[in-house]
């Protein structure tokens, strides 16, 4: 659909309207909430691990 040329001459366009600085910024920012997005998932499914391990040893116990 697209060629190369078509990707390359929009990167440019890209560059020349917003600017290397600010694409550097926008992409330090999604960069980061990304990182923030998958901390919380781990976060997340950790508490529940634990919870099941505890589970599971009240369960040996008994």
């Amino acid at each position: 659909m697209f060629s190369l040329w078509h990707w390359i001459i929009v990167l440019i366009i890209v560059v020349l309207v917003f600017g290397t600085k600010k694409l550097r910024n926008v992409g330090k920012d999604l960069g980061g909430a990304v990182h923030d997005f998958k901390q919380g998932l781990n976060e997340g499914t950790d508490g529940k691990k634990d919870e099941v391990i505890e589970h599971k040893k009240d369960e040996d116990k008994a």
